[in-house]
């Protein structure tokens, strides 16, 4: 399985940098690659000042080696060795009303003391962050990823689109980071799903991701914006910002981990603002969005 998924998400990694770079039409893709001392390593692809994409980036990596005792106790395991593998990507345009996305596929493995699989699993998803919020937007974005869920079963997307409204969201802050999307982990085997299964699951929506953004892109990337819309959007990014230092946990299994801190970073963007006490006007599009994320809505 491990095999499998690796070719996958390196495949996919390459389809998707390509369409992103003739969306922008300028920048195009450095890639690092790297090795972790301890085993493993990744490949990191960033773009940077283009015409649509401020800093952006879709990374892989195929991590093994001894669990870190941090880890151990997060995973409630003993000594004992893993594999992990994923692709991971965040872009921010440059236009604020272009929307900041993110999607993950992972898959991972636990060894016991012989070197068998004790367990194995799924995770991912994608999600939206807008700074206006267009309901059609959401609405598409949403379509998308429900159709990925219901080639296999009907209840997916419902309970992935919870679980998403769930995780991304800043507890301290009492708002979701954006609109949602999917958020799964820990898809395990069962006498419902078999891995290959939830292989094809995951992989599906990996496929969905173009399909899904893109067409947000393409509709919004020449609208005039202006200062004001470009504060907006640096107060919201600081919000993303929280969200990944202080909630997330791929962010914290990287760092557990020894992974490569440049590509565990380069989720967060270049320019961001924090501006004590700040709230929009009433009335506002930016009001109307904070509104949204306060109260997360059901886009299909």
């Amino acid at each position: 399985m491990k095999e499998q998924f690796v070719s996958y998400i390196r495949e996919l990694q390459n389809t998707i940098t390509s369409r992103l770079e003739e969306l922008d039409g300028k920048a195009t893709f450095v890639q690092d690659k790297w090795q972790r001392p301890e085993g493993g390593g990744g490949r990191t692809r960033v773009i940077e000042n283009g015409n649509v994409f401020e800093k952006g980036g879709v990374n892989i990596s195929e991590v093994h080696g001894k669990l870190p005792e941090s880890m151990q106790q997060y995973f409630g395991v003993n000594d004992a060795d893993f594999f992990a593998c994923g692709l991971s990507l965040v872009l921010h345009p440059e236009n604020p009303f272009v929307p900041t996305v993110h999607a993950n596929w992972r898959y991972f493995e636990l060894y016991d003391e012989k070197g068998e699989i004790a367990t194995q699993w799924f995770g991912g998803g994608q999600d939206l962050t807008p700074y206006y919020l267009f309901e059609e937007d959401a609405m598409h974005f949403h379509k998308v990823c429900k159709q990925a869920c219901d080639g296999h079963n009907p209840n997916f997307y419902p309970k992935f689109k919870e679980r998403c409204d769930e995780y991304f969201f800043n507890s301290h802050r009492g708002e979701a980071r954006g609109i949602g999307g999917l958020f799964f982990d820990y898809l395990k085997e069962t006498d419902k799903m078999t891995m290959k299964q939830w292989y094809d699951f995951v992989t599906d929506v990996g496929d969905s991701f173009l399909e899904a953004y893109v067409p947000i892109v393409e509709k919004r990337k020449n609208i005039q914006y202006n200062t004001e819309n470009r504060d907006w959007q640096e107060i919201r990014r600081g919000r993303y910002v929280e969200f990944n230092l202080v909630h997330d946990k791929g962010t914290l299994f990287g760092l557990k981990t020894n992974g490569r801190i440049e590509s565990i970073l380069m989720s967060l963007p270049p320019y961001v603002q924090w501006r004590y006490d700040h709230h929009p006007a009433e009335g506002s599009e930016e009001e109307k969005l904070i509104t949204v994320l306060k109260n997360p809505a059901d886009w299909v």
